[in-house]
Order: structure tokens, then C-alpha cells, then sequence
């Protein structure tokens, strides 16, 4: 009998983690919703098209910062290749809330880390998570590109009148 509430005590508790990391994994799709990451990293996104079939596998149009240069937002997806596969749920957790990637460089600036830098620790790591328990999309986006440099795919730019 103490073997079978052992076992079943055990099952309740792996039960338990299960659940937890489900509401994790939710909560991490509420925020990556909530705070638009499709609007920018989802192909398609702007052409009006979002391609739903590669969520979150990068941008093929890129936006223009003048004098600094064409930004393609990248692919948020775990591929090793040409997403974030490499990258650990703390890089990324560095990533959102202070725009510096693991390799030192910052991110683009009209990345919203001074934002998204708000964000509690629970919210942050759920995002992390969620975004590591993607589909794997082979998406690499073209550039980035400095303001000297001739960019290879189609960018929005700003004009002024």
C-alpha cells in the first residue's frame, strides 16, 4: 500500500510540473500575442499576407532607419540554422529586455526592449519558453544592412514630405 501512494504521490507531482509548464507555455503564447511579435518577425506580416504556416520564421521585407541602416526582423523560431536555436531561453530572456544579443550586438532600435524590459521575471522566461517551443521554420532573412550598404530584398523607408 505505501508503494502504491508513493507511486501515486510521485505521478501527482510529474502530473503537476506537466500542468505547470502547459500554463507556462500559454502564458508565453499570451505575451508573444499581446506584445505583436507576428506584426514584425512572421513572413508576410508586412505585404499584408502574414504566412501563419512559418509564424514567427522572419521578415523578407526589411525597414529602413535613416543614416543607420535596413533591419530584416529575424526569425524567432528554435532553428539552429537561421533562428534562435542556439540561443538559450536567458539569451533571449536578454534579448527582449535589454536589446543586446549573445554575441554583444545590440538589436535593431525600433526593437521594443526598453518596453518589453519591463517585464517581470515569470513573464519574461515564459515568453523565453514559449518561443523555444516553436515549430522549427529554415528561414534565413537577408541583411542587416548599414546605411552605406546596398540592400539585397525589398524595405520599407520612411519619407519625409
Amino acid at each position: 500500500m505505501g508503494r502504491l501512494l508513493l507511486g501515486v504521490a510521485a505521478l501527482a507531482l510529474l502530473s503537476g510540473t506537466a500542468w505547470a509548464q502547459q500554463d507556462r507555455l500559454k502564458r508565453g503564447e499570451y505575451l508573444a500575442t499581446i506584445m505583436d511579435c507576428t506584426g514584425c518577425h512572421t513572413p508576410g506580416t508586412f505585404l499584408g499576407k502574414p504566412d501563419m504556416a512559418r509564424y514567427l520564421g522572419g521578415s523578407e521585407v526589411g525597414f529602413q532607419i535613416p543614416n543607420v541602416g535596413i533591419f530584416y526582423p529575424p526569425n524567432l523560431t528554435p532553428d539552429r540554422e537561421t533562428g534562435l536555436g542556439a540561443w538559450s531561453e536567458a539569451d533571449i530572456v536578454k534579448a527582449v529586455r535589454t536589446g543586446v544579443r549573445p554575441d554583444g550586438r545590440m538589436l535593431a532600435p525600433v526593437m521594443p526592449y526598453h518596453s518589453y524590459g519591463k517585464l517581470n521575471d515569470a513573464d519574461a522566461q515564459a515568453l523565453a519558453g514559449y518561443i523555444k517551443s516553436l515549430k522549427p521554420v529554415s528561414h534565413k532573412v537577408p541583411g542587416p544592412f548599414g546605411a552605406s550598404e546596398k540592400p539585397t530584398a525589398p524595405y520599407l523607408s520612411v519619407v519625409m514630405p
